[in-house]
């Protein structure tokens, strides 16, 4: 039976079926909304349904035919929106796996991020944050999305703190006695060297 299976698999014609790429698949859900309103409507027919997500987003834009000459960048946080829809020349976030440098035309890519630099390029002009940690979703139309838990822009850090955190970050590690003391002062020395990193940079 394993090897009828087996072969089975094997004979299977190279013309299988391929996923669709999210930039591939139709962004209209009129027929997915209406069928949730019909099942509303029979469960709790005196309620208005619910709007549904699909309803507050904008239709994607097409992946372009030609590269483009800017990104569009998308940068949020829990609490506000640093940046909506701003065009740029390069993005470099800090990615657990290193710097990493986004440009038009990036290849699709999702980066966790960690305690660092996130520099944002616009011709001669350079808008630095100092972010803790995150996700960077890079799309094959060009556009990115940014999005830190938190960020402060790197001109508001003060360094004398940043150097007090760093010392008594360092004491607690030296002087911790638990695996959770340890853990936690860690975190402490990682973030502050981060810090310290990007204002001396």
């Amino acid at each position: 039976m394993f090897r009828q299976a087996a072969s089975r698999l094997l004979t299977r014609s190279t013309t299988t079926l391929r996923r669709l790429y999210s930039t591939e698949v139709a962004t209209d859900a009129s027929s997915g909304d209406a069928a949730f309103v019909e099942a509303w409507k029979k469960v709790a027919p005196n309620i208005d349904p619910p709007k549904t997500p699909i309803q507050f987003m904008e239709p994607r834009p097409p992946t372009p035919s030609t590269l483009p000459s800017k990104l569009t960048v998308n940068f949020v946080l829990p609490y506000a929106a640093e940046l909506s829809k701003a065009e740029v020349d390069m993005v470099i976030v800090p990615a657990t796996t290193g710097q990493m440098g986004i440009l038009p035309g990036h290849v699709p890519t999702i980066a966790e991020l960690k305690p660092g630099l996130l520099s944002v390029h616009e011709g001669n002009d350079v808008k630095k944050y100092f972010i803790s940690s995150g996700f960077a979703f890079v799309h094959s139309n060009s556009y990115a999305d940014i999005l830190a838990v938190e960020a402060v822009p790197l001109d508001r850090i003060d360094p004398a703190q940043v150097q007090k955190g760093l010392s008594e970050f360092t004491q607690k590690l030296n002087s911790a006695s638990t695996d959770l003391d340890k853990a936690e002062a860690q975190i402490g020395v990682d973030v502050h060297s981060a810090l310290n990193s990007a204002l001396t940079g």
